[in-house]
This record gives structure tokens, sequence and C-alpha cells, in this order.
């Protein structure tokens, strides 16, 4: 029998070499679904209630009427879910803010994207005026939301915006290019919260700076005109600089007389890395609202944040996953929030001993026995996980390496664990603000919380969850303070940098002595920003006194 001989040409096999290539390529892309972050898997179909934890207990998934039923479950696993996870909302919320959710719902549907009344509305922006007298005028005004710094700023900033729209019968809409589907779910039922690709103003958004010509601090630094004087025509939008950057004519948009002018124009486009909420207790008009809505002014991020922001199905695979395996066996959770704002080059020594003494002197975790290696006979069986959140590894080994090495006084067993170390913060990066949020939430799962001062991403957690964290406070000259942290008053974020002025005399005041509930953050040492308070911070506030060598609080 003869043997056919194939000679390959070397053109063939290259070709053949770059297809097979091609096609391993898509197979890995394609098969393997997870490719965009190790540890984030794509959400599977499976029965609702086979891993969620502590499935025998009775759980109020609706959150005492803050969600309404009936939502696809698919599209949003942990619209519902969350609350087996969670140890219930803090507070109840008031009726009214149950009622108002339910009337905006209303209002987005009726007035969301590609309705008859938001088309309308879009056409007040092509063709740049706006005519109130107009027969063709529809009721729907809009607030748009766009993003600023990371995703701690920005979700602060997202709830104060959705406030602000609750407040101001305005409907929120969000920034679609910013991957916003890949982190939260949508909201609102029966309409999208996205701006659509085809908003005139799509490609303007994140142009917009505090310069911006339409940006409301230059349009009252000209003295323009925004309406006829008798009122019958406007500009169809204004653009809201409140990055913590702004100037001093931005900041009237928190003075009664102002948002009476701002009201009539039926696009806002509004940018902010703030948690401005606690200036909107200080403008009357609005006072009356806000007392209907949140009896307990420390409220306000628990419940809107409970409410508006639900991790996407592949982050809450991410989070449920990781909870399980780690998280849901131990009889205490802790988390240590850490983020190193300064710029010294070797911050590691005196921040690890800061956060040794803060967790040790507030029995936050049981004291080690530093001589033996092991207290044999004297085990509880009680564990405590600990979860680092931290851009370094450095703190997760060191407090691993010690609970490791040595034994607990109590006899309890302390697991560390940390999901990701990034290095740094990576501003926009999709799978960087995957992990941020589902490491947020996971914070937010805790019983107890350490957090660093000024941090946004501690912020969120400690909101979401309901918890009024120790707060590590900045460490100076390369010293670990004394005290190391301070337990929290309040589980509300803070606002850095609000407006302080009289808007009736515009002249400097202290805006944290206005109000009782509205008063200075404790991670600013007192002096600066503002943070809403409930009864129990109000009451700390009446009996305390300020020290004669600084503005540090001294309770007596």
């Amino acid at each position: 029998m003869s043997r056919v001989h194939v000679i390959w040409n070397p053109k063939i096999l290259m070709i053949i070499f770059l297809l097979s290539l091609t096609a391993f390529a898509l197979f890995f892309i394609l098969g393997n679904k997870s490719y965009k972050a190790t540890w984030v898997k794509e959400d599977v179909e499976e029965d609702k209630h086979s891993s969620l934890p502590n499935n025998n207990k009775q759980v109020d998934e609706l959150l005492g009427g803050l969600l309404k039923e009936g939502l696809d479950e698919k599209s949003c696993r942990s619209r519902y879910e969350s609350a087996w996870y969670h140890k219930g909302l803090k507070r109840q919320p008031s009726s009214h803010l149950i009622s108002t959710l339910r009337s905006y719902e209303a209002l987005h549907k009726r007035c969301g994207p590609y309705t008859e009344s938001y088309n309308k509305t879009v056409g007040y922006l092509n063709s740049g005026e706006y005519n109130s007298s107009s027969n063709n005028i529809t009721d729907c005004k809009y607030a748009v939301w766009t993003p600023q710094e990371g995703l701690g700023n920005r979700i602060m900033s997202l709830v104060s915006t959705f406030l602000y729209a609750l407040l101001t019968k305005r409907v929120l809409l969000v920034d679609s290019r910013v991957h916003i589907s890949d982190l939260f779910c949508e909201p609102f039922p029966e309409s999208s919260w996205l701006v659509p690709s085809d908003f005139p103003l799509i490609d303007e958004l994140w142009q917009f700076r505090k310069e911006s010509s339409m940006s409301y601090g230059n349009l009252m630094r000209n003295h323009f005109m925004l309406s006829s004087n008798n009122g019958s025509w406007m500009i169809p939008y204004v653009y809201i600089h409140l990055v913590d950057n702004y100037n001093d004519e931005d900041k009237p948009f928190f003075c009664d007389d102002d948002q009476t002018v701002v009201q009539e124009i039926p696009w806002q486009i509004l940018k902010s890395d703030e948690y401005f909420v606690p200036s909107f207790f200080l403008i009357p008009s609005f006072q009356q609202e806000l007392d209907r809505l949140f009896p307990e002014k420390d409220t306000v991020f628990h419940l809107l944040g409970r409410y508006l922001i639900h991790p996407a199905n592949t982050v809450w695979r991410a989070i449920t996953r990781y909870y399980n395996a780690y998280l849901a066996g131990a009889h205490e959770k802790i988390g240590i929030q850490i983020r190193i704002f300064n710029k010294e080059p070797n911050p590691f020594v005196h921040y690890m001993d800061q956060i040794f003494t803060c967790v040790f002197k507030e029995n936050v975790l049981p004291q080690i026995s530093w001589t033996l290696k092991s207290l044999s006979g004297n085990s509880t069986n009680s564990t405590k996980a600990v979860l680092v959140t931290s851009l370094s590894s450095e703190y997760y080994k060191a407090l691993k390496n010690m609970f490791d090495e040595h034994p607990t006084i109590t006899g309890e067993i302390i697991q560390v664990y940390q999901p990701s170390h990034e290095g740094y913060q990576q501003y926009g990066n999709e799978i960087h603000d995957m992990k941020a949020w589902a490491e947020m939430y996971l914070l937010s799962l805790t019983d107890k919380m350490v957090t660093s001062s000024k941090s946004t991403f501690g912020y969120v957690a400690q909101s979401l969850g309901g918890m009024k964290p120790w707060i590590l406070y900045r460490p100076e000259d390369y010293n670990a303070p004394n005290p190391a942290c301070q337990r929290a008053l309040s589980m509300e974020p803070c606002f850095h940098a609000p407006p302080g002025f009289d808007c009736n005399t515009n002249n400097p005041i202290d805006t944290g002595k206005v109000v009782p509930f509205v008063r200075h953050c404790e991670d600013m040492q007192w002096t600066w920003g503002l943070k809403l308070y409930g009864k129990q911070g109000e009451q700390a506030f009446d009996n305390s006194i300020y020290s004669s060598s600084g503005p540090r609080l001294v309770f007596e």
C-alpha cells in the first residue's frame, strides 16, 4: 500500500495556529463567565432559599413595607434575599416614607425614559427654551445624577440626590455610562433609572465643572436671568455643582429662595462627591416634610440605602458565596475597615498599633495571651470572624498572624479574612468597583465595625448595616493618637464640605449649632462637617462640654 506524504506549508501552519489560538480564547471567555474577576462569579439559576442562611427563621423581606412586593426576583436576587443576611432594619420606616416611595414609583413609571412626558420634556433641551405657559407643558421634572470620585462617594451622593428627588417631586435618572448596571439593580418597578443613550446632553454630562457656563453658581455670579419677568420662559436645564471644591456662589443651592428659583427648571444635572443630606434639614421649606419622612433623623441613609441600592446579581453572587463560605458559621462577625489617607512612606507601624489599641481597649476583640501558645482546657468553642477590608494586605497579615500564634484569654477562636487587596484605588475601573461594592456590603453584614475616619467606604457600610462603628482617628506626627478610636453617636455618613453661612444675612455661621439633630462629625474632631443625629446623639451633646485644650468632645 502506498503512503501519502503531506508537505505542510509554513503559512498554512501559522494560519492553523492563529485559528486555534482564537478558538481557545473564545472558549475561555464564553465558557468561563467569571473572567471579569477571579472571585466574582456569574449568577446561576437555583432554588431561592437553597443557600440562604437561617432559612428556618421568619424574615421580613419587604423591610416593613419599604420595598414593594411583586418585582421580578430573578432580575435582582438581592432585593428580597438581603433580609436573610442582614440583622433587620434598625428602625422601621414611617408610614409617610412608605407612601411617599409608592407615590414616587408611580411618578417614575409615568415620567421615566421614553414616556410621553419624558419625550416632551426632552424637547425643551432640543429647543433650548422652556415656556411655562405652553399648553404642551408636562408636570415631569428631572434630577440627573452624574458620578464623581470613588464608589463610596458615588453611592452617598446618589442617595442624597434621590432624597432631593423625593422632596422636590423630581424623577431621578442616573448616567448610564458608568457601568452602574454591573453594580446595582434597577430600583423602580416597570421603568428604568438609566439616562437613555440618545439623551441630548449625554456627551456633556461628564464635562460639567464648576466653571461651566450653565452651572448655577456661574449663572448667579453673572446675574443671569433664569426666567423672564413674568415667568413665562426660562432655561430648560441647569447644572448643580456640589463637589467639595464648589464656589460660594454654588452653595446657596441650600437656601430657600434659591430652591424656589431652581425648582421651576425642568432639568437639573447634579454632580457631587458628598453626602449633602444634612443641609436639607436646615432648609425651612423642607423641614416639615423631612420630619414626617424621618421622625428619627439618623435613619435617612439606612432606610433610603436599603430601598435604593441593591447589588446586581453578579455582585450579589460574590457576596453570598463569600459570606456563606467564611462568615456564616461564626458566632460574631467583626468588620475592620482601613483606609490610609496620609502620604508618609510607611504608615503601617503606627496604624497597626492604633488598631490593636482600639479593638482591645474597646472590647471589640478579646485580649490575647502574649506568653502562652495555647490555653488548653479554656476553649469556649466560640468563634469570631474578622473581616478586614483594605487596599493593603499588611493589616490582614498582622491580625491573622497575631491570632494564629497567640490564644485569646477567653478561649474564643478568632479567624481573620480579607477578600481582596487592590494596592491602590482605581477610579472608574469596573472590576475594582465590583469588588469594592461587594466588600462594603459584606462589612454591612457584620455585628460590629471599626472604620477609618472620613472614609466614605466605611460610611456606606455602617449606614447600610445600621451600625455605630468605632472610628479610628487619623494618626498625627507618626504616632498613634490617644484615644485610638471613639464610638460614633450616629450611623449616618458625614457631609464633609457643608456651606457655612446664614441664607438670610449671608454672614458666616456655625451650621452645626442651628438645630440639635444636625451637628459636627466625630471623625472631623467636632470642628467641621455636618451629620444627622438621633435622640441619643442629641442627648449626648446636651450633656457634653468642650475641653479647654481643644475641640474634642468630653463626656461627663
